[in-house]
């Protein structure tokens, strides 16, 4: 069976159905976890965000991956590492030495659904970075606030 992602608008639909939908298209993908797919989609609809703990292997990025692609939201997972700088996840500024200007190229944490992956080996600077990202659904980059997409799900 292939996933497919909602094709009526939100508002012909009940929210009951949409939560069906959802849950029965990603159990297409995850077997045999429905308690994880509904504590996924609670947090989801409730606008807050998970933390998905099992051994490895179980399918906790494949049922992120699963959720994007239901509700058709770009995906990003950032595989956190004791060497990663807060600049890996927000994004960077680059000089374009032709106009002399700066052009920012933005970081994994610009997606709408992002999954941060062994968040405990990460340095607590860019673990702060995270954190003001899912507490605040924007990020402080050269000074300057930048929105994240709506909606952020990490």
């Amino acid at each position: 069976m292939a996933l497919s992602t909602i094709s009526a608008t939100p508002s012909d639909l009940s929210g009951q159905a949409i939560y069906q939908h959802l849950s029965d298209n990603i159990q297409q993908v995850v077997k045999g976890q429905p308690t994880a797919v509904r504590k996924l989609l609670a947090a989801f609809a409730s606008g807050g965000h998970v933390l998905l703990e099992d051994h490895p292997g179980t399918g906790k990025t494949t049922l992120a991956k699963a959720l994007a692609f239901s509700v058709d939201v770009a995906f990003k997972r950032i595989q956190f590492t004791p060497d990663l700088l807060p600049s890996d996840i927000l994004g960077v500024s680059i000089l374009d030495p032709e106009s002399r200007t700066f052009h920012f190229h933005e970081g994994p944490i610009f997606a709408n659904i992002v999954l941060a992956d062994e968040i405990n080996r990460a340095s607590p600077r860019t673990q702060s970075a995270l954190l003001e990202a899912m507490a605040e659904s924007q990020v402080s980059i050269d000074g300057k606030l930048n929105p994240l997409r709506d909606p952020f799900f990490v």
